[in-house]
């Protein structure tokens, strides 16, 4: 089995996010990896009102997936559930989809479908450039309040702007309709509350709730790691 985790907005570097996860599986007999987003300004082109969008991370994750005939399963943790949703329809490597403290769009929804009236304030909106980010004096009690202190330092060292766009932009297909899916609902969570979770859950096949922050692959890995092993 192979994990293919998508990160979620506003930040970069995947592998980073992912890597106590990623070594509690390996130790496990299973690899995984971590594709970068464009719209994070991950693929040699900025964010920005003329950068890329939700269609190229669309992309991107499409060719991690296409890149092996290993029974797959999908992780998309925030925004990262848009993205994983759509890259995946038609991949037959792909048996399952988790969801953790994730959007899950049906087709024609956007993350903007999601969002109240009123920006959290925890997300900072430049209109002018294009981009939005995490505010960063907010990012520790908001997104990972739970976490070691060394895990929120270099979280916050990989905070970055992201296109602005990814928030209008709508999902044409969605691979959840046709596979079984997990939904990991984090009970703790600052940024998505678990109540708002818990609505996105019904939408899955399973759900599972954990008691912790945004970011349970940094703060609870073995926790995570347990739940993708129960499932090849």
């Amino acid at each position: 089995m192979r994990v293919v985790f998508v990160h979620g907005a506003c930040v970069r570097d995947g592998d980073w996010w992912w890597h106590l996860t990623s070594d509690a599986l390996r130790k496990r007999g299973i690899s995984s990896v971590a594709p970068a987003l464009p719209s994070c300004g991950e693929a040699g082109r900025p964010a920005g009102a003329d950068g890329p969008g939700l269609p190229e991370d669309v992309a991107a994750v499409r060719t991690i997936l296409a890149e092996s005939d290993e029974p797959t399963v999908v992780v998309g943790h925030s925004y990262g559930g848009i993205v994983a949703s759509e890259a995946a329809v038609g991949v037959v490597s792909v048996r399952h989809m988790v969801f953790v403290s994730s959007y899950l769009p049906e087709p024609g929804e956007s993350l903007s479908t999601f969002g109240a009236p009123q920006p959290p304030p925890f997300l900072d909106f430049d209109l002018e450039r294009g981009t939005f980010g995490a505010v960063p004096n907010l990012f520790t009690e908001t997104f990972v309040q739970d976490c070691p202190p060394e895990i929120v330092r270099e979280g916050a060292a990989r905070l970055t702007r992201q296109t602005i766009t990814v928030t209008q932009q709508q999902v044409r297909q969605v691979a959840w309709h046709d596979l079984p899916t997990t939904y990991v609902v984090c009970t703790d969570d600052r940024g998505t509350p678990a109540a708002a979770q818990r609505r996105f859950s019904r939408r899955a096949d399973e759900v599972v709730e954990l008691p912790t922050g945004h970011h349970p692959f940094l703060s609870q890995p073995q926790a995570v790691a347990d739940i993708l092993t129960g499932l090849s």
